[in-house]
């Protein structure tokens, strides 16, 4: 026995507590427990299969909300044209901008900013190049002029609210994403009262809701509709298939275990209280008509209802992110709509559980969901006046520290109008010319005192 110890018996300078228990004839009957795998909707999100295209939208997306919060922040000081450098690296931690100083950004992106000398305080001074500000006042005047379309976007969330009420906190958050105005509370909700009215000072609420009249009919409809109707008339597909199906497009190289499709076709078939709908009763299927027992019963039709009241919370979510102007929209934003619109589950949970039709990119600090449908190869199939001015921003930033044409040609015409300024003054420019008109006028005054 003592020569079976020695044999088996582990090296000194190994830790037991770090390895593993070796088999022996001593420890034969110890049991090892396996952990299982966590299966959480952190590790779903973290396993899920990526899309790189749509990862490349939103660190674009990312980078230009940042340039564009920067904006908002230097337009509200309203100190000027342009501002110092050194208030600029202030201003930036509060826009977002923590990975890269104010110097590398003025350098990264000369399409955007102009660097230049104030002239008197001689310190160095940057704004906005005049082209992105004009991008910017022209996609402010096409949001004004969607004066309709903003109140049938508008007019189309109240009336899937379920009590026709929303909380202005919700609509402020999405402002940009649905291509509202800043002040849509004045210029919107209260210029059109006989379409809203204020219930409290942050609740609007849909007018007669329910009495819509014949030209109103269109309002009524989800925008996924107009796809069942072409699926059904081009494609010759049966109703029973495309009443109640969404159109699904995965991405390249995603897994399908064994029985997924029979359960997305299962998926598609099943009937659901449509978004503009109010009805709440659920029909049955003929499945649940049969005799069984009670309790079964009851638990098939517990989970049947479950799974149309989540289909119904899928189509919710995906007409509100075709309400808006890039079909897409940080996850934390949709939130904010949970209560009013009646999605009471894990929206990222949700999102998750369907990647055929919304796609979750981490990319930056926020999720972003998208609609699959929406974009083709990384750009908006439909695009829309507010989407191409936003690409055009968008180019000059991803232009980055090149040296076109017309920023040679600007830069030479600045370079030109100083040197004509100094050829007028009749000296070269040197640093520290400019104390020597001041010394010249002491000299003046010095003489005419002694005359």
């Amino acid at each position: 026995m003592r020569i079976l110890q020695l044999r088996w018996k582990k090296p000194a300078n190994i830790s037991s507590s770090n390895t593993p228990l070796s088999f022996g004839p001593f420890n034969s009957t110890t049991q090892t427990r396996w952990k299982k795998p966590a299966n959480t909707a952190q590790t779903r999100l973290e396993n899920r299969t990526r899309d790189p295209n749509l990862d490349k939208v939103t660190t674009q997306y990312r980078k230009l909300q940042l340039i564009l919060n920067l904006y908002n922040i230097v337009y509200t000081k309203k100190r000027g044209p342009f501002v110092s450098v050194q208030s600029l690296s202030k201003w930036a931690p509060h826009a977002g901008i923590n990975t890269i100083t104010t110097g590398d950004l003025l350098q990264k992106y000369p399409h955007i900013f102009e660097v230049f000398t104030h002239p008197f305080k001689r310190n160095l001074c940057c704004k906005f190049r005049d082209k992105f500000v004009i991008l910017l006042n022209q996609e402010n005047d096409v949001v004004l002029k969607n004066e309709d379309e903003n109140v049938m976007r508008l007019r189309k969330i109240l009336m899937m609210s379920v009590n026709g009420t929303i909380h202005l906190h919700a609509l402020r958050v999405m402002r940009t994403e649905l291509g509202l105005p800043e002040n849509f509370r004045d210029s919107i909700i209260i210029k059109y009262d006989e379409v809203f009215r204020m219930v409290d000072l942050e609740v609007v609420e849909f007018i007669d809701r329910n009495g819509l009249n014949d030209t109103d009919e269109s309002f009524g409809v989800a925008k996924i509709e107009s796809w069942r109707k072409k699926e059904y008339t081009e494609k010759w597909l049966s109703e029973f298939e495309v009443k109640y199906a969404f159109p699904i497009h995965f991405p390249t190289g995603f897994v399908k275990e064994p029985g997924f499709k029979e359960k997305l076709k299962n998926w598609q078939r099943l009937p659901y209280v449509k978004p503009y709908k109010r009805e709440l009763m659920y029909h049955l299927n003929r499945q649940t008509t049969e005799p069984m027992e009670p309790s079964k019963r009851c638990d098939e039709l517990a989970s049947r209802s479950a799974v149309r009241y989540e289909k119904r919370a899928v189509a919710i979510i995906h007409e509100v992110l075709s309400l808006t102007v890039e079909k897409l929209v940080p996850v934390e934003r949709l939130a904010h709509f949970k209560k009013d619109l009646g999605i009471e589950v894990n929206i990222r949970e949700l999102l998750l559980k369907h990647p055929g039709i919304f796609y979750i990119s981490t990319k930056g600090i926020t999720e972003i969901v998208f609609l699959r449908e929406a974009y083709s190869k990384g750009c908006l199939i439909e695009s829309n006046p507010i989407y191409d001015l936003r690409r055009k921003m968008l180019e000059l930033l991803l232009l980055g520290n090149r040296h076109t044409r017309e920023l040679g040609m600007e830069r030479e015409v600045k370079d030109e109008s100083e040197d004509i300024t100094d050829d007028e003054n009749g000296w070269e420019s040197r640093e520290g010319d400019f104390v020597i008109p001041i010394l010249e006028s002491f000299a003046d005054d010095n003489n005419d005192s002694s005359d």
